[in-house]
C-alpha cells in the first residue's frame, strides 16, 4: 500500500465519529438521568446504522413509552412516537405499508414484556423484518421505579418493597421460542461489541430482537443501594454476563447465574411480508 494511502486510512480512523449527522439538536437536551444507559446504547445504534450503509430516509424507527421509548424524539429518521405496549402493532402496520423501510423498534423491558408481551410474541411468530431492540434495565424507569418481568428476585423497587418474588422473564428465551429468527443480547458496558451485534441484527432479514442490558441508577440503583452508575455497570460487565465464545471453555458452574451476551440464535425463514405480497398477488389473479 502507498505511504500517502497509508496516513489516509490513519487520518479517517482517527476522526471521531459524527453523531449530530443523526440527532435532531432542536430536540436536545435528553430526558434520561445522569448514569443512565439509555445514551450509550444510542450511540452504539448510530454507529451501527453509520456502517449499515442505510440512508436515514430509509429508516423507520418506533416506539411505544418509557425512558427508552424517548429515543426516537432524538433521532433524525422516520419516527413514531406511539402507546404503551404497541410499538410492535403500529411498526408492523408501518412495514406492511413501506415494505423497503428498514424497521427498528426500540422498547423497553416493561413495554415490550409487560404490556406489549402479546405483540411481541406474535411480531416474533409472523417473522416480520425488523429490528427490536429490548432496553433491559430491570425497572419501570418512566412511571415511578415499580418492579418489572426483568427485575431480579428480591431486589427491591416502589413496588416490591420487601423484595421481588417473582422470577426473571428471560427475553431472549421467549423470543426464540416464539419464533424470532435472530436473537441476540448485548449490554451498555460492552459498547464495540454491541455495536456489532446491532449491526447483524439490522442486516438480518425477519424479526431480530437484540436485548440490552443497561442501568438505571436513579430508581433501580438508588433501591438497591449501587453507589454509583459505573458499579452497577461494572456488576453487569464481571457478574452478570459473558460472551458466547466465553461460554464455550467454561465449565457448567462458572456459567450459572450468568447470562449469555452475543448472537444466541440465527436461522433463515420466510418473511411475512413477501408472503402477504404473494398471498395478496394470489387473490388478485382469482377475481
Amino acid at each position: 500500500m502507498p505511504s500517502g494511502a497509508v496516513a489516509e486510512k490513519k487520518t479517517k480512523s482517527s476522526v471521531p465519529f459524527d453523531y449530530n449527522k443523526y440527532l435532531r439538536p432542536n430536540k436536545l437536551p435528553h430526558i434520561w438521568c445522569p448514569g443512565c444507559g439509555h445514551g450509550i446504547v444510542l450511540k452504539s445504534l448510530l454507529r451501527a446504522i453509520d456502517k449499515s450503509g442505510l440512508a436515514k430516509d430509509q429508516i423507520c424507527m418506533v416506539s411505544g413509552i418509557g425512558c427508552s421509548s424517548r429515543t426516537p424524539g432524538y433521532v433524525d429518521f422516520n419516527t413514531m412516537h406511539t402507546l404503551h405496549g404497541r410499538a410492535l402493532s403500529f411498526a408492523t402496520g408501518v412495514k406492511l405499508a413501506k415494505p423497503g423501510l428498514k424497521i427498528i423498534v426500540t422498547t423497553g423491558d416493561g413495554d415490550a414484556l409487560a404490556i406489549g408481551g402479546n405483540h411481541f410474541i406474535h411480531t416474533c411468530r409472523r417473522n416480520i423484518d425488523m429490528t427490536i431492540l429490548v432496553y433491559s434495565n430491570a425497572i419501570y424507569g418512566m412511571t415511578g421505579g415499580q418492579f418489572s418481568p426483568t427485575t431480579p428476585p428480591g431486589a427491591m423497587s416502589t413496588t416490591s418493597r420487601y423484595g421481588n418474588m417473582e422470577p426473571i422473564f428471560d427475553c431472549c428465551e421467549l423470543a426464540k421460542a416464539a419464533g424470532a429468527t435472530f436473537v441476540a443480547r448485548g449490554t451498555a458496558y460492552h459498547t464495540q461489541e454491541l455495536e456489532r451485534t446491532i449491526l447483524e441484527a439490522i442486516k438480518h432479514k425477519g424479526t431480530s430482537v437484540v436485548e440490552v442490558l443497561d442501568q438505571c441508577p436513579t430508581y433501580y440503583g438508588r433501591h438497591n443501594k449501587f453507589k454509583s452508575a459505573t458499579q452497577m455497570m461494572e456488576v453487569i460487565e464481571k457478574e452478570g454476563t459473558v460472551s458466547v465464545s466465553q461460554a464455550d471453555k467454561l465449565p457448567p458452574e462458572k456459567l450459572k447465574g450468568k447470562l449469555l451476551r452475543g448472537i444466541l440464535y440465527r436461522t433463515e425463514r420466510t418473511e411475512y411480508c413477501e408472503e402477504y405480497r404473494k398471498l395478496m398477488e394470489k387473490a388478485q389473479q382469482t377475481k
